[in-house]
């Protein structure tokens, strides 16, 4: 009997690491199918993910999180999906964001390089760019103003959307405290799932491990992955680790 429950644990294990084994997007390579994906998950909680605003089908409602536009606002009036890890912080380790290709020339004839050359040429970078754990909606001109910075601290409480707690400055972006665990596990999430590609420097490694810690995960988080992995077929190793731990301890309470 004992060597019987030996084996299924040793066989659980392996279809475990399996299971594992490919942990990125292997499936979807277009980003408009992603965010048709996305759209349907996010109907359970239609929340944006910087400002928190309340949003139905494409719109989002400032007043139910107090939210004011800065300069645009017909990009303020639309969700858009963000690239929680922008896209030019992978998609620069392919030799087309700046140096193009011989495939990449328009109809006039014109060059080009960049995210459209690569996404032409790169089944990988399609890949990566389409991949549900690294999108969330938000308020367009927020996602506009973030670009492709990087996450950090700013010395300072400037509030430019109204309550929406985002600050943005000198290229760096601090999200409210509420979804820097949400910041950094996608970002774990990424690093581990594309290690080719994406490594960060230790400043931002200490930033992610403290943000993760200080920011467990919500139900909203694990159902999110639950839901993704349905549709793109992959484990979040990141989110189905604490989302375990996270029962566990649910359990003893």
């Amino acid at each position: 009997m004992r060597i019987l429950i030996l084996i299924i644990l040793v066989l659980n294990l392996i279809h475990e690491k399996s299971s594992f084994a490919n942990n990125a997007n292997q499936t979807i390579e277009s980003f408009s199918k992603a965010k048709k994906i996305l759209k349907k998950i996010h109907l359970e909680k239609p929340f944006t993910f910087y400002c928190q605003c309340k949003y139905e089908k494409n719109k989002p409602d400032w007043k139910s999180c107090g939210f004011l536009f800065k300069k645009n606002k017909k990009r303020a009036s639309r969700i858009e999906w963000e690239h929680v890890l922008p896209a030019s912080h992978f998609g620069i380790k392919f030799d087309t964001w700046k140096k193009g290709h011989a495939n990449c020339i328009s109809k006039s004839g014109k060059k080009y390089k960049g995210r459209k050359c690569t996404e032409k040429i790169y089944s990988k970078y399609r890949k990566m760019q389409s991949d549900l754990y690294n999108l969330q909606p938000a308020i367009g001109e927020v996602n506009g103003l973030r670009s492709n910075y990087q996450i950090g601290i700013i010395n300072s409480e400037n509030r430019e959307f109204g309550k929406c707690d985002i600050e943005i400055s000198n290229k760096i972006v601090e999200p409210t405290e509420r979804i820097r665990g949400d910041f950094a596990r996608t970002y774990l999430y990424m690093q581990n799932a594309y290690p080719n590609y994406i490594k960060f420097n230790n400043n931002i490694q200490k930033l992610i491990k403290n943000w993760d810690k200080d920011d467990p995960v919500d139900d909203w988080e694990c159902l999110r992955a639950k839901k993704i992995q349905e549709f793109q077929g992959n484990i979040n190793i990141i989110l189905h680790q604490r989302c375990l731990n996270k029962n566990t301890k649910n359990i003893k309470k």
